[in-house]
């Protein structure tokens, strides 16, 4: 809607103030390439899962090995959430992840869970599209800005049943490796990770849009576990999003999920994610343990 009220003769002064970082993530332990770089020289892969199109599966990481998503047949997109492998409350956190890094995530970006951990969970090391950067329409590759496709915006939409949305491929996937009820794993699904798809905000309108992602096969981006992980990755039903999503007409592919085992020798030193150090009171001189 336009707005309604005048703008105070003020108004420029107001506007041009000078915008600020919110987070100091110079604070943070630097990536260490050299580190991520010598664990990469020296692995090998241990295991793998093919996710169909329009579904969803699941795999687990040990902490210090590595995965990657890879393209294998044509262009797709896919919805990830992650997870401690031994505690599902602990899970991915995009919004965190968004403020601490971009909109858009790339090698050495982390992706940090939710609270009270707050800590890694894993480590972006490499990214076949990392050439794609920002077009001009503002769009990049591999966003934690939108939510997973879900049959319950798709209902309020389109008005129909669809069962193949993302959010319900990753509930089902969960439902299928962990024996949870319906109703526990789907509380457990969460934001995700939009590997792969091209979005940005539109410069008219600041909607949220999609566009045809660039990835081809022989594309991956691959990570380094933190914290040993649970992951769900889903083939969303767009395809490569560049037309529509939540139907059974674009056409879809699948996706490659691939676990590596690093030579031992390369992770000497190395010490898994710990939880923030907050001590967790909030300010109150006594609280539950």
């Amino acid at each position: 809607m336009p707005p309604v009220h005048p703008e105070p003769a003020d108004a420029a002064a107001r506007r041009s103030v000078p915008p600020i970082v919110c987070y100091r993530v110079e604070q943070l332990p630097p990536y260490d390439a050299a580190f991520y770089g010598q664990v990469r020289r020296h692995m090998h892969k241990v295991s793998e899962v093919r996710v169909a199109p329009r579904d969803a599966g699941t795999f687990e990481v040990p902490a210090g090995h590595l995965f990657r998503i890879c393209s294998v047949e044509g262009p797709q997109v896919g919805d990830l959430n992650l997870w401690n492998a031994h505690d599902l409350n602990e899970r991915f956190f995009s919004g965190k992840t968004r403020q601490l890094h971009a909109t858009h995530v790339s090698t050495g970006d982390r992706l940090w869970s939710s609270l009270p951990w707050l800590r890694p969970l894993a480590t972006i090391t490499h990214d076949t599209l990392d050439w794609y950067g920002f077009d001009a329409d503002g769009a990049g590759v591999h966003d934690v800005i939108g939510t997973r496709c879900d049959p319950y915006t798709n209902h309020r939409l389109n008005g129909v049943d669809y069962h193949h949305c993302c959010h319900s491929n990753l509930t089902r996937a969960l439902v299928q490796s962990r024996g949870l009820s319906l109703a526990e794993a789907e509380c457990h699904v969460h934001d995700v990770l939009n590997v792969f798809m091209c979005t940005g905000f539109s410069h008219g309108s600041h909607q949220y849009f999609m566009k045809a992602s660039p990835v081809r096969p022989g594309d991956f981006i691959e990570f380094f576990a933190e914290t040993d992980l649970l992951g769900a990755l889903s083939a969303c039903p767009g395809g490569d999003c560049g037309s529509s999503h939540s139907d059974d007409t674009t056409p879809c592919h699948p996706l490659l999920v691939e676990i590596y085992r690093p030579d031992p020798v390369t992770l000497k030193g190395w010490q898994g994610a710990t939880p923030s150090g907050y001590d967790g009171s909030h300010g109150l001189a006594a609280h539950p343990a």
